[in-house]
């Protein structure tokens, strides 16, 4: 069961991402329902870690298994959501991820089906989020803060 739930407000969840950088770009995904871009990740399922739930995400949508390097982002946002008009409170914990050892690396743009859905995955230029329609918001600035050994270490673990 996933820590969410909905009030007469709107909906609360908790959630992860994993940030997969590589050569000054992150991996970012969307599907048919969504216009915009976001990262890969889903809901935290009751009892489960937020470590656990982020391989599990990135497993059920890529498959793949990558390694937590380390968490990045502890983000509360409040926004009313573009594909199901809902007004949302979301904690997302946002971890770097390392996926060197799979073949994601040498893919410009790829598509994989996850159970339901078929997900687009694209690398998206630093510079290119400015400009692009992709959530989370915050991420558009906060990934050109973080320090060198960060995107370094990520490309090359």
């Amino acid at each position: 069961m996933d820590v969410s739930f909905k009030t007469n407000e709107g909906k609360f969840n908790y959630r992860v991402c994993a940030v997969m950088i590589n050569n000054g770009r992150i991996l970012a995904m969307h599907d048919e329902r969504s216009p915009y871009y976001y990262l890969p990740g889903g809901r935290v399922e009751m009892g489960e870690t937020a470590e656990h739930a982020v391989v599990r995400e990135v497993q059920e949508e890529l498959n793949i298994t990558p390694k937590i390097i380390r968490p990045l982002w502890l983000n509360q946002a409040f926004f009313r959501e573009d594909v199901d008009g809902q007004n949302y409170h979301e904690l997302c914990v946002y971890f770097l991820v390392d996926i060197s050892n799979t073949d994601i690396l040498s893919k410009e743009r790829f598509t994989l089906q996850e159970r339901h859905h078929i997900h687009d995955f694209e690398w998206l230029e630093f510079e290119r989020l400015k400009t692009e329609y992709f959530y989370p918001l915050f991420l558009k600035s906060e990934i050109f803060n973080l320090p060198d050994e960060f995107t370094i270490r990520a490309e090359r673990e």
